[in-house]
């Protein structure tokens, strides 16, 4: 992979070493944030996780992954069902 940005990589991985990759930034992660985007079989052709400190969260929208930005109405909205950690549930 290269660091073309300060903490951004890019790269062409199997889906094995992307999920290790992904299962260990998770481990990692305290106070920051980690970011996945992938290529993958659907309408879009990529795939996107997110995890750790974010005011941005994953969101399905009709199945689009798109991006929303957390602000008193979203917490209103999404605090009780369980998506509020930035996952994609699909």
């Amino acid at each position: 992979m290269l660091e073309i940005q300060t903490g951004v990589f890019v790269g062409s991985l199997s889906a094995l070493v992307r999920d290790l990759l992904w299962k260990k930034c998770r481990e990692k992660v305290d106070e920051g944030r980690c970011c996945q985007v992938y290529s993958t079989n659907n309408e879009q052709g990529y795939a996107i996780r997110v995890t750790g400190d974010s005011c941005r969260s994953v969101v399905s929208f009709d199945g689009l992954a798109l991006i929303a930005v957390k602000n008193a109405r979203w917490r209103k909205l999404f605090a009780t069902d369980g998506r509020e950690d930035g996952s994609l549930t699909s």
